[in-house]
């Protein structure tokens, strides 16, 4: 991987040289991931006008799951503990001889921003913007690998649960066991705290566990990823306990049904972002539910759970072919709860597939 870790480097360092700006300073954690290969606990990617660094307040660990750093990256282990890599890699700049440092502003506080002015007062700080989110935007079949596996881990781990008995445990106890199963199952962690919703919480996007029991005749929606190799994923379903479904629950899981599926459909290369999401919010919208939508369709997946492109009303840009996103849509009732489908695809041209659908647990209404 290390070829492919710098040929990051040398893509971004091109949009820097074309900016004006010979050195550039990445501190936020993925981005550092992304371009070095590993992220250890408060570490900067220094790309120099001489060499590139990866500069950290403390030998970085040597657990897979975090990563391994590019070897072809020198690493600058700060002398004493307690100190900011990002401080000291404005310093290695300035003596590299740099007279201009772009640096992610949107990651730093106000406070770490004055400290990098301070220790290299010569230096010209530079905006470099969401140069490097950009970049992760197109996976590379590699990434894409990570996130199948991890799809296959979080469709397991489900599988699993729904062969479970289910009423009278809470929601917070199924979601802790949820995340056990991922990682027996080998992922990292779970992606983003697992939800679990239970009668009228059910269809709420973001739901955190309570300690309410499932029930009898209850919707039961699940939220839950996994990540794998730091690449995180996610699905979301929705059952029925114990009883054959009523029928505004069939109703209302058949509108969100044909919601996801539009959103699904509309999926190629070249599409706007904000087609695919009016695709979905239309179905729902014209069944009178506009009220009661989230306000997107859905989000990139990567080293982080919600990147770009976001699919939603006013977003601008097109897809590209190998971008993973989510598509989820939903419906919440207060009082009676609700519906969401949620899978993770990659964009694909129709010459390969179409959209290649990576969470493939079912989704026909089941009564469990």
């Amino acid at each position: 991987m290390s070829e492919v870790h710098a040929t990051r480097r040398s893509r971004l360092r091109e949009r820097c040289n074309a900016a004006g700006a010979p050195a550039a300073l990445v501190s936020r954690p993925a981005n550092v991931r992304y371009l070095a290969g590993a992220a250890p606990q408060g570490a900067v990617l220094l790309l120099g006008g001489q060499e590139d660094l990866l500069v950290c307040s403390a030998p970085p660990d040597d657990r897979p799951a975090e990563g391994r750093p590019d070897e072809s990256l020198r690493l600058h282990i700060l002398p004493s503990p307690g100190g900011d890599a990002a401080v000291a890699a404005a310093g290695l700049a300035d003596a590299q001889g740099s007279d201009a440092l772009a640096v992610e502003e949107h990651d730093l506080t106000v406070v770490r921003y004055r400290a990098l002015s301070s220790v290299a007062p010569r230096l010209r700080l530079a905006d470099l913007g969401a140069a490097v989110e950009q970049l992760r935007v197109v996976k590379d079949e590699e990434e894409i690998s990570c996130l199948r596996i991890g799809a296959e881990i979080a469709d397991q781990a489900l599988g699993e649960l729904l062969e479970s008995i289910l009423v009278g445990r809470t929601e917070r106890h199924l979601a802790l066991e949820l995340e056990r199963r991922l990682v027996d199952h080998g992922a990292d962690g779970p992606a983003f705290p697992t939800s679990v919703a239970t009668g009228p919480n059910s269809g709420r996007r973001g739901h955190r566990p309570t300690d309410r029991r499932v029930e009898e005749g209850d919707f039961l929606s699940v939220c839950l990823g996994a990540t794998y190799r730091g690449y995180r994923c996610e699905i979301g379903r929705t059952f029925v306990i114990g009883t054959s479904p009523a029928d505004w629950q069939i109703e209302l899981y058949d509108l969100v049904f044909s919601a996801q599926r539009a959103g699904r459909e509309s999926l190629m290369p070249g599409a706007a972002y904000r087609v695919v999401d009016r695709a979905a919010r239309q179905v729902l919208d014209s069944a009178g539910y506009a009220e009661a939508l989230p306000p997107l369709t859905g989000h990139g997946v990567g080293l982080e759970i919600d990147e770009d492109p976001q699919l939603a009303p006013a977003a601008m840009g097109k897809l590209d072919a190998c971008v993973p996103v989510t598509v989820e849509p939903g419906v919440h009732l207060p009082g009676r709860g609700g519906v969401r489908i949620d899978d993770t695809l990659v964009v694909r041209p129709e010459a390969d597939g179409g959209p290649e659908l990576l969470t493939i647990t079912t989704k026909e209404l089941l009564a469990l």
